[in-house]
């Protein structure tokens, strides 16, 4: 027994100091912009008074948790706090310039097509008809964050060219040139990884993590009017949402405590 007991107390120790370890890396980025690069692997090691493999270990950590980057040959650099990404109705570049950063846009590919089966079904429009598709990367302080796939049938915006989505909102831009504006979306969020040509877009490594999001948006009267895949990189954002629980019903002058409660044998047909 006594053996053991020393055993998981060397354990805990270590795991403790490396903790610790983690937590003073933590610390130091608070200090370090984005892109700023931490010292020298020898150094640093040294001035923490740590072997530099667990350093090394301590680093890792920090890479999978999406706070720093490692690049071969070049060292660690900060990439600053991940952007949290509310569950609203709101534009990219609505979201960028509420952060105080600067929201940017390149189109990589604007191709007018057939709508397909699969892009017609979430359009509510025949298969033979045709849509513009949108490849946009989207870009804060001109670091790229996400890619975004648009699809839009042709009709609802006649003129429309690659040009008038340069560094801009695609949002303003059907609202003040073609009188579209969004008024109910339904999304959905998953996780994913990244493939070679998302990744070398984006700049991080493939088969990164990302986040996908899947959204069609109606109109004031209903009518879908774009369908969007867009991948943000899982190593800068992170979901936020905001909880509230709903109102206990309660007989009057009821405490909470003595409200009735579910037993086990109450909960038959209960959705889980």
């Amino acid at each position: 027994m006594v053996l053991i007991f020393w055993c998981v107390l060397c354990l805990n120790s270590h795991v403790t100091k490396f903790h610790s370890i983690r937590d003073q890396l933590l610390d130091r980025l608070e200090s370090m912009a984005a892109g700023e690069q931490f010292p020298p692997e020898r150094q640093l090691a040294e001035t923490l008074g740590i072997s530099r493999m667990t350093l090394r270990r301590a680093i890792d950590e920090l890479v999978a948790k999406g706070v720093v980057r490692r690049r071969h040959g070049a060292g660690v650099f900060a990439l600053g706090p991940k952007l949290d990404q509310p569950l609203a109705a709101n534009s990219f570049t609505e979201d960028m310039l509420a952060r105080g950063m600067r929201p940017g846009s390149r189109v990589l590919s604007f191709d007018v097509t057939k709508a397909g089966a699969h892009i017609g079904r979430r359009l509510h429009i025949i298969e033979s008809a045709e849509v513009i598709t949108i490849l946009r990367l989207r870009l804060a302080d001109e670091e790229p964050l996400a890619l975004e796939e648009l699809h839009i049938p042709s009709a609802l915006v006649p003129g429309l060219c690659a040009e008038d989505l340069e560094n801009s909102s695609f949002y303003e831009l059907l609202r003040s040139r073609f009188d579209i504006a969004l008024n109910h979306s339904v999304q959905t969020i998953e996780p994913t990884l990244l493939d070679a040509d998302e990744a070398k877009d984006l700049g991080v490594p493939e088969q990164s993590p990302a986040l996908l999001f899947e959204r069609t948006s109606r109109g004031a009267e209903g009518i879908p009017f774009e369908f969007v895949r867009s991948v943000y990189r899982g190593d800068r954002y992170k979901i936020r949402t905001e909880l509230t629980l709903p109102e206990q019903p309660h007989e009057p002058g009821q405490s909470l405590e003595s409200a009735p409660r579910l037993e086990p044998d109450q909960t038959e047909g209960v959705s889980r």
